[in-house]
């Protein structure tokens, strides 16, 4: 975990994610997940970059399977923007810049 996301889990999801007043970008990973670990300092740097205006959470779908079950995640890592409670955007996959992500976050502050 970086010093800019938090770890979200299948408790404190409706809490933290679908009752935030700000927009909420969550990325799903795991441990075993090579891509996950590609992606985590771009994920991290858009969490600095947003820090004042959007929440950034990662959960672990090994540890918390209701969520993703939920929200149909088939691979990760997978990128799911909420904002007011509602999924607004999904990425899928390991290969999006900084650039890109933060055109995603922008787009919902």
């Amino acid at each position: 975990m970086g010093d800019f996301t938090k770890a979200v889990s299948d408790t404190s999801f409706q809490n933290d994610v679908l009752g935030s007043d700000k927009p909420v970008l969550v990325d799903f990973w795991a441990e075993w997940c090579g891509p996950c670990r590609v992606i985590a300092p771009t994920v991290d740097a858009v969490a600095e970059q947003f820090s004042e205006q959007a929440t950034v959470y990662k959960m672990n779908v090994d540890e918390n399977m209701s969520v993703p079950q939920r929200y149909g995640i088939r691979g990760i890592p997978t990128l799911i923007l909420f904002k007011n409670g509602e999924e607004q955007e999904r990425y899928v996959g390991g290969n999006i810049s900084r650039e890109k992500l933060a055109e995603m976050v922008e787009k919902y502050v």
